[in-house]
């Protein structure tokens, strides 16, 4: 029998798993509590009898992550960590402080299929996919090296949350849960490339979440120049999904859109975002570009970028300029695992 996360299932599937060993289903709330407050020794489950602590050693193990690296901003206290997983490979998480709490920002791959070219997380493409454990074990592993509860989840690091979609819904039912984190859904957001089918199918199952949406430009030429995506969905299917995704769930729809200086970030462009955008609930995030290694981008001067977001507020689409956090140490996805597999 292989053994399991427990930590990558929900309270009914550590029941449904107790009952497969013969034990109580009860004593499946109990384990979950334990897990979900980072104990990852069974033998420290003292409500739990001693018998059945040395049946889940044999059949059952917690994920356990390791910080690997952790680099701390002098600029805004924004904290980058590094993670070992349990086969070697290596993750990012990010935590950041506002006024609000820590906001989280993790990852749910290892690595990445997009192939965005303006993003380091592409690095060496997809390796492999997270378990819903694996991703709550950052969550977990920031808290407890910060000292302080996480309050806002961003699944906006390295991977494409709905290119593992069974695993980041497992996730996210594990943290709303109320006798785990107890992270309410509307202080989760997930971000997408743009998987058509996959908003669609979120869409479905109604779990009030945030929903972002890379979008980067107003049009199919200029989108597949840097979103390989692009060539799969068009900008108007990708519309049409965001559009049944607010129908099904009556919230609204964030779209990034990451200025990169010669490319997107003139007024033409802006006017054909506008047109695009208009009428829909939603609101656009102009996020100036990071530099990254290997490529010529750069971020657009700040003037530009005001015009760019005047034109669409005066067309009565709310935008905001997305506040440069950790710039000190590389906090953007993927470029502190880039630097690390490099080393290697």
């Amino acid at each position: 029998m292989r053994k399991k996360d427990l930590l990558s299932l929900t309270p009914m599937d550590i029941e449904e798993f107790l009952a497969g060993m013969g034990e109580k289903r009860f004593r499946g709330k109990q384990i979950f509590q334990w897990i979900n407050k980072g104990i990852k020794d069974f033998d420290k489950m003292t409500n739990l009898s001693k018998p059945l602590r040395e049946k889940l050693k044999d059949y059952a193990y917690i994920t356990n992550i390791e910080i690997k690296e952790k680099l701390v901003s002098n600029i805004d206290g924004t904290t980058k960590y590094l993670f070992l997983l349990d086969d070697y490979n290596i993750i990012e998480g990010v935590v950041m402080k506002y006024h609000h709490g820590l906001t989280a920002c993790i990852s749910t791959q290892v690595g990445c299929a997009m192939g965005c070219t303006f993003c380091a997380s592409t690095l060496k493409g997809l390796v492999r996919n997270l378990r819903a454990g694996e991703m709550a074990d950052q969550i977990l592993t920031m808290q407890k090296d910060m000292g302080e509860r996480i309050s806002n989840i961003v699944l906006m690091g390295s991977g494409e949350p709905l290119n593992n979609f069974h695993e980041t819904i497992k996730f996210i039912k594990i943290i709303n849960d109320e006798d785990g984190l107890n992270i309410g859904n509307r202080h989760i957001t997930l971000s997408t490339s743009g998987l058509v089918p996959q908003i669609k199918a979120l869409a479905d199952l109604q779990i009030p979440i945030n929903l972002a949406v890379s979008l980067h430009a107003p049009n199919d030429a200029l989108r597949k120049q840097t979103m390989p995506i692009a060539k799969k969905y068009s900008i108007k299917e990708l519309i049409e999904s965001c559009k049944y995704y607010i129908d099904r769930t009556n919230r609204r729809v964030s779209f990034e859109y990451a200025l990169i200086r010669g490319i997107n970030d003139d007024e033409a462009h802006a006017r054909e975002l506008s047109d695009l955008l208009k009428g829909m609930l939603c609101y656009v995030n102009l996020i100036p570009v990071n530099t990254v290694e290997g490529k010529e981008y750069k971020k657009p001067n700040i003037g530009d970028t005001g015009k760019f977001q005047q034109i669409l507020r005066g067309s009565g689409i709310e935008a905001t300029i997305r506040r440069e956090m950790g710039a000190d140490i590389n906090a953007a996805c993927g470029q502190l695992r880039r630097k690390y597999l490099q080393k290697q």
